[in-house]
């Protein structure tokens, strides 16, 4: 369960897009592939409630640490970014993880 609580994000899942604004909150089924994209100009915060437990593991492993929950994380560089997704590659199959390109993107 995914509560959008600032901006707007897009959310695709099962062949299906949907825009949710803050303070709405969307329930994807469990093991649905989905996936999030910020759908406007300023940057989107989500609450993700995982059940069963486990899966928050894997964010708090490829999660950037911030010193407040609204705080943004630090932009990444070229090379940052391709460590992260480096990283994310290699951890997912440890949590059952599928990656799905971005909306549009396939």
């Amino acid at each position: 369960m995914f509560t959008v609580l600032d901006g707007e994000v897009r959310v695709t899942f099962r062949g299906q897009t949907l825009v949710a604004r803050a303070g709405e909150t969307v329930n994807v089924p469990a093991n649905a592939p989905h996936a999030f994209t910020n759908a406007g100009d300023k940057p989107s915060r989500v609450l993700c409630m995982c059940a069963p437990a486990g899966q928050e593991e894997f964010f708090t492993l490829v999660g950037q640490p911030v010193a407040t929950r609204t705080q943004a994380p630090p932009p990444l560089d070229g090379g940052a970014q391709a460590a992260f997704i480096a990283k994310v590659k290699v951890l997912a199959p440890e949590y059952k993880t599928e990656l799905l390109p971005p909306p549009g993107a396939e």
